[in-house]
């Protein structure tokens, strides 16, 4: 009786242990939620909200992981590209003029700052037959904003510049308003601080591999004049500088915001004493003729800086789309504590962590930001968003059935941004 007792109860043990391991086993393998939640891991993942901007569309709308909609807003203009909650609930925009003189993948041309239900309460438009605003602004802590700007330079200017163009060309500018009194404050212009080494009677004549802080605008003609196609930017108000993601030239340009307008004219003058020169630049040497140092980027978006008391603060991180090799990248770089811009030296920064994936792929768009537990919040342009983990798991997984997304941003719960929102 007592030799039966004990084997029964050493059935009932071994059969409780392995629902026990099934159910343990059940909790660690990542579950599929619904249609748009393909990989959910509770264990890993960073229980924030993603605010999921819809490509150049009305719409933007702010998700939980589960990937329910808990916020949505629809605007009377189509997104330009960027858009922002700030810390006081507002949000902050890019929008499009309609019927723009000229206009390339990534236009705007007004910037808006709206309420927390959308309404608009500033507006400021930048287009005319000379100039647009395009794809990306931000919000600097004095309040002025500060976005990107194609500006058209006519064939008898570029004549004089020595490029080689048979189209007008439309360089990078930024433009920094003061939202209160709608005046331009500051201004920086890529024309200002170019090189080139074919017509020696020009004044912009050098060699460009000794001259790594100019631009070099002959590197790339394309038929359009839309040479560089730069699509990010974004401010380190602790340097006070800006990084300026420049696609068609694989590369990001560093340039300091200290100066004034007329130094950002110069080559000296701000904090680092360039003036409006490049005080550096990452992801491609063969822009300034550089042999030292490997290509990194085959197009890129969306330059990132990690703030605060995140992992990795100070580092930055790029969307490289990977055009070549239909393969994309999320590179996290380590930026230089002090900026070195040097010739015929190998002046990249040191890849810290990247990740990547066989299903990881599109040719524009994109991007990715750290969230604070250390995930890396990945926005795939024509599929959706991953979170992955800093040994590269897949924590999260949102397909977003066929729309293209511009970027996606993650607040955490009790950030000031989603408590300002009034949820």
């Amino acid at each position: 009786m007592n030799l039966r007792f004990w084997l029964l109860i050493s059935t009932l043990f071994v059969f409780l242990s392995s629902c026990q391991n099934e159910e343990t086993d059940l909790i660690d393998t990542p579950i599929i939620l619904n249609d748009n939640v393909e990989i959910y891991d509770e264990e890993k993942i960073s229980m924030d909200y993603v605010l999921a901007i819809e490509n150049g569309s009305k719409n933007a709308y702010l998700l939980n992981k589960q990937g329910n909609k808990i916020k949505e807003w629809s605007f009377e203009d189509n997104l330009g590209n960027d858009l922002e909650i700030l810390p006081d609930g507002r949000l902050l925009g890019m929008f499009k003029v309609d019927n723009p003189i000229f206009s390339f993948g990534g236009y705007g041309g007004i910037v808006k700052i709206l309420n927390n239900e959308g309404e608009v309460e500033w507006e400021f438009e930048y287009a005319s037959e000379n100039y647009i605003a395009h794809h990306d602004v931000e919000m600097l802590p004095n309040g002025n904003v500060i976005f990107l700007v194609w500006e058209k330079i006519d064939m008898e200017t570029l004549e004089g510049l020595g490029i080689q163009s048979d189209v007008e060309i439309y360089p990078e500018s930024l433009i920094e308003v003061n939202p209160t009194t709608n005046q331009i404050v500051w201004e920086w212009h890529s024309i200002d601080h170019m090189i080139q080494d074919v017509s020696p009677s020009a004044s912009n004549y050098g060699n460009i591999s000794q001259n790594p802080q100019l631009i070099n605008f002959n590197y790339l003609i394309e038929d359009n004049g839309d040479n560089w196609h730069a699509n990010g930017i974004d401010v380190d108000t602790d340097k006070d500088v800006i990084y300026i993601s420049v696609n068609y030239y694989n590369e990001v340009w560093v340039i300091d915001h200290s100066t004034t307008t007329l130094e950002a004219m110069s080559n000296n003058g701000g904090n680092y004493n360039k003036g409006g020169n490049l005080i550096y630049r990452f992801g491609n040497p063969s822009t300034y003729n550089n042999s030292f140092g490997e290509q990194l980027f085959n197009r890129n978006h969306f330059p990132n800086l990690i703030e605060g008391n995140k992992p990795g603060s100070g580092n930055i991180l790029i969307y490289e789309n990977g055009v070549d090799e239909s393969q994309s990248t999320i590179y996290e770089l380590e930026i230089p504590e002090s900026f070195s811009l040097l010739p015929e030296t190998n002046n990249e920064p040191q890849i810290v962590w990247s990740f990547t994936n066989e299903n990881l792929f599109f040719s524009r768009l994109s991007g990715a930001v750290r969230l604070n537990n250390g995930n890396t919040l990945i926005c795939e342009g024509d599929y959706g968003f991953w979170e992955t983990t800093t040994e590269n798991g897949i924590a999260w997984k949102y397909n977003g059935q066929g729309i293209n997304f511009w970027r996606c941003y993650g607040y955490e719960i009790d950030s000031p941004e989603i408590l300002n929102l009034n949820l």
